[in-house]
């Protein structure tokens, strides 16, 4: 019983203080139209977290676990909007992927600092490798949609997310061992 209303407690209290950080993070992800509301989806994912949070083991990283909802959901989004299964498969997979690269297995036990961390160091990255990063690895698109779209082949893309990986992990590495 303690966990249930400790959960709700943590639930409301971080709703509540970044409410609006929630909403522009959804506003980066994607484009408002009527069935993509930032404030839409951040109710649902509320809704759904709150009415869960029963059956929730205690969490221990709330932003943690709020933001990968609030991912969870846009992806979601993401896959109606797109005719194809397979791409949203694979779209996941590699978000799965790039979290692994970067922490290791994901299981919800890393420090709110750390989440922190990884957030201010890709908004700190060159605009061109956050572009790529939050394109593939957050809002689901193919390096062939991104290509097509910008004009830039497939290859330098490509590169440019291997090298903001590679410009995250020397960040976040130096970080921990402070």
């Amino acid at each position: 019983m303690t966990s249930e209303t400790e959960n709700k407690r943590k639930l409301e209290s971080f709703f509540r203080d970044e409410y609006q950080s929630l909403k522009s993070y959804v506003n980066s992800r994607i484009r408002t139209s009527t069935d993509r509301d930032p404030e839409d989806i951040i109710q649902d994912v509320a809704l759904r977290l709150f009415s869960g949070a029963d059956r929730y083991a205690p969490i221990n990283n709330v932003a943690g676990f709020v933001y990968h909802s609030i991912k969870n959901k846009i992806i979601d989004i993401m896959r109606k909007g797109k005719q194809t299964d397979n791409d949203a498969d694979g779209n996941e997979l590699k978000l799965i992927e790039f979290t692994e690269l970067l922490y290791g297995k994901s299981d919800n036990s890393y420090p709110e600092q750390m989440f922190e961390e990884l957030k201010t160091a890709i908004m700190q990255l060159k605009k061109e490798y956050r572009d790529i990063i939050l394109a593939v690895d957050f809002e689901g698109y193919s390096y062939s949609e991104i290509s097509d779209e910008t004009g830039i082949p497939q290859g330098t893309l490509m590169s440019r997310r291997h090298r903001a990986i590679a410009l995250l992990h020397k960040e976040l590495k130096l970080k921990k061992q402070h």
